[in-house]
């Protein structure tokens, strides 16, 4: 079961000719969800291939650099006839400005819209084999950040041990994997747990948003296949950092570090950075020492399980 995230928006709150404002898919198996929505987001879907079925939208927080895309992607969808509900889940108090987005320019949406507020700690989605929840985070207004996380996995058949046992093969197989004992012709019976092994955890994607480095994120990235944390200046830039509610690429670096992420990616580059993010990259990696990048407009990154 595939994961991938594109990054189709990667710039802080001003643009550049090489970074568009914020927003990424997730393609999970073919179900797309899009997190965050700057201004021109549906040119860089198109730009970049994702395609536009995507019926769940995560919003971090109201900040135009997150948001403005929105009324345009939402123009777009009814422009081809769009039927399908799409929901919008938001931080707290975002409901009614969200639907003023909505309905920029006296624009009435021919599909259903539904806005879902939802609060650090809260589920969004609840989907088959996985959900997306929300997480406090730190900035200059009401915001959260958005994690992906698995359930986990059914052990591995041992089909050699299973055979070993006497079990036919055939509809047994499946009864054991999914943890049902079976009883064999001579009356023995085989447990699960003698041919099933133990449960293989899922995946888990972690995306920030606009934050301070907090303790909220550096809980629930705790092992994560994929931290995804803005990083909008270098260290020399650190007072500013704080006073915007930001994150230098060090301050990111560490947190990944003592959250034991597996890799790293940064994002929400300041346009100060434009034509060279390399302080970025060296500042994250000298402070963590698994895998990070500075992502791009346009960067792919799959996502496997963990023991591939």
């Amino acid at each position: 079961m595939s994961m991938r995230v594109t990054f189709l928006g990667t710039s802080a709150a001003v643009p550049t000719t090489e970074r568009a404002p914020s927003a990424l898919v997730c393609n999970r198996a073919g179900e797309r969800f899009l997190f965050d929505c700057g201004e021109g987001t549906q040119r860089q879907m198109m730009r970049f291939g994702t395609g536009f079925a995507v019926s769940h939208l995560f919003v971090t927080h109201l900040h135009g650099d997150h948001v403005l895309g929105i009324p345009g992607l939402v123009q777009t969808w009814d422009f081809n006839d769009r039927e399908e509900p799409l929901a919008i889940h938001a931080p707290p108090g975002s409901r009614r400005h969200i639907e003023s987005l909505l309905h920029a320019g006296g624009h009435q949406p021919g599909f259903p819209i539904r806005v879902n507020e939802v609060s650090p700690g809260a589920v969004a989605l609840d989907g088959d084999g996985f959900e997306i929840c929300a997480f406090a985070t730190e900035h200059r207004t009401r915001s959260v950040g958005w994690a992906l996380v698995e359930e986990d996995r059914r052990g591995r058949f041992d089909r050699e041990r299973a055979e070993e046992l006497g079990v036919p093969v055939g509809p047994k197989f499946g009864q054991l994997h999914d943890g049902n004992p079976v009883e064999l012709d001579d009356g023995r019976v085989v447990e699960p747990e003698q041919v099933v092994g133990d449960p293989r955890p899922g995946r888990r994607l972690v995306y920030t948003g606009d934050t301070r480095p907090v303790s909220a994120t550096e809980e629930i990235a705790a092992g994560a296949d994929l931290l995804i944390h803005e990083a909008t200046f270098a260290s020399d830039e650190a007072d500013r950092a704080r006073s915007t509610g930001h994150t230098t690429a060090r301050e990111a670096g560490r947190l990944a570090r003592r959250a034991g992420v597996k890799r790293l990616a940064l994002t929400h580059i300041s346009s100060r950075y434009a034509g060279d993010a390399s302080e970025i990259a060296r500042e994250a990696a000298a402070a963590f020492d698994g895998e990070s990048v500075v992502a791009h407009d346009g960067l792919e990154i799959e996502v496997p399980f963990p023991e591939a």
